[in-house]
C-alpha cells in the first residue's frame, strides 16, 4: 500500500509540473512570462514549455481591437453651457510588455484621459458648433490619446462621440431659434419666388412687345414691297398695252379703228352721264361732238407721226 501511495503522489506531482510548464496560447493573444519575478518574454499564439517553478505567466493580453464605453460626463462649452457627452473608444494592444509594465490599468488610464481631453476640446468651441464639429473633436481626442498611450504599448484607433445632450431649457431655446430660422428662410424663398416671377413676367411682356413690333415692321415692309411690285407690274402692263396700241395704229385700217373706238367710248360715257345725273349739259351743236372726235384723232395722229418719225430716225 505504501508503494502504491507513493506512485500516486509522484503521478500527481508530474501532472502538476506538466500543467505548470505546458502552455497553449490562443490566437490573437499574448502572455507575459516572468522568471523569478523578472520579465522573461512574451508568448505568442501556439504551444510553449516553461521552466517549472521558475517561469510564471503574469499577464494575459488580447491583441484584438477593443471597444471601450466612455461614460457620460458634463462638459462646459466656450459660451458657458453645460452639456452631457458620452462616447466610445477603440484601441488595440501592440506591445504586451509595455501594456503590462507601463501602466497599472491601461483601460482605466485611457478612459480618464479620453474624458479630460474631451472636456478640453469642447471648452474651445461654442454650443452651436459642437454638433457640426463632432468629426474634428473626435480627431483631436484620438491625436491626444495616441500620444499618451504610445508609452503604454497601446494604439488608439478612433473615438466617436455618441450623444451631446444640452440642458432642457437650452434645447427649447435652440428649437425656437431653428423654427425662427426656418420661417425666415421660408419668407425669403417666397419673396424671391415672387420677385423672380415678376421679373419673368416683365421679361415675357417685353419680348412679346418686341416680337409684335418686329412682326408689324415686317408686315409693313412686305405690304410696301407688294404695293411697289403691283404698281410696277401695272405700269409695265400699261406701257406694254400702249406700245401694242401704237403698233396697231400704224397698221392699215388702224387709224379708222381708233376713230371708231373713240366715238364709241364718247357715246358710252355720255350715255352713263345722262343716266346717273339729273342735270345734263349738252353741246351747243351736234357738230361739237364731231369736232371733239376730230380733235382727239388729230392728237392721236400727231402722236403716231412723231412715234413713226422717231422710229425711222
Amino acid at each position: 500500500m505504501g508503494g502504491f501511495i507513493v506512485v500516486i503522489v509522484l503521478a500527481l506531482v508530474v501532472i502538476v509540473i506538466v500543467a505548470k510548464t505546458a502552455v497553449v496560447v490562443p490566437q490573437q493573444s499574448a502572455f507575459v512570462v516572468e522568471r523569478l519575478g523578472k520579465f522573461s518574454g512574451t508568448l505568442s499564439a501556439g504551444f510553449h514549455i516553461l521552466v517549472p517553478f521558475f517561469d510564471v505567466i503574469r499577464y494575459k493580453h488580447s491583441l484584438k481591437e477593443q471597444a471601450i464605453d466612455i461614460p457620460p460626463q458634463v462638459c462646459i462649452t466656450r459660451d458657458n453651457v453645460q452639456v452631457s457627452v458620452d462616447g466610445v473608444l477603440y484601441l488595440k494592444v501592440l506591445n504586451a510588455e509595455r501594456a503590462s509594465y507601463g501602466i497599472g490599468d491601461y483601460i482605466f488610464g485611457i478612459t480618464q484621459l479620453a474624458q479630460t481631453t474631451l472636456r478640453s476640446e469642447l471648452g474651445k468651441i461654442e454650443l452651436d458648433r459642437t454638433f457640426e464639429e463632432r468629426t474634428n473633436i473626435n480627431t483631436q481626442v484620438v491625436s491626444e490619446l495616441d500620444k499618451a498611450s504610445d508609452a503604454w504599448g497601446i494604439k488608439v484607433m478612433r473615438y466617436e462621440i455618441k450623444n451631446i445632450t444640452p440642458p432642457h431649457d437650452v434645447l427649447a431655446a435652440m428649437e425656437k431659434q431653428m423654427r425662427a430660422e426656418r420661417e425666415k428662410r421660408a419668407v425669403i424663398l417666397t419673396s424671391e419666388g415672387q420677385r423672380d416671377a415678376a421679373i419673368n413676367s416683365a421679361e415675357g411682356d417685353k419680348q412679346q412687345v418686341i416680337k409684335a413690333s418686329e412682326a408689324n415692321k415686317q408686315q409693313q415692309i412686305n405690304e410696301a414691297e407688294g404695293e411697289a411690285s403691283a404698281i410696277l407690274a401695272i405700269a409695265e402692263a400699261t406701257a406694254a398695252g400702249i406700245r401694242k396700241v401704237a403698233e396697231a395704229i400704224q397698221q392699215p385700217g388702224g387709224f379708222e379703228a381708233v376713230q371708231l373706238r373713240v366715238a364709241e367710248n364718247y357715246l358710252t360715257q355720255f350715255g352713263k352721264l345722262a343716266q346717273e345725273g339729273n342735270t345734263l349739259i349738252l353741246p351747243a351743236t351736234l357738230s361739237d361732238v364731231g369736232s371733239m372726235i376730230s380733235l382727239a384723232m388729230n392728237v392721236i395722229k400727231q402722236q403716231s407721226n412723231s412715234s413713226g418719225g422717231a422710229a425711222k430716225a
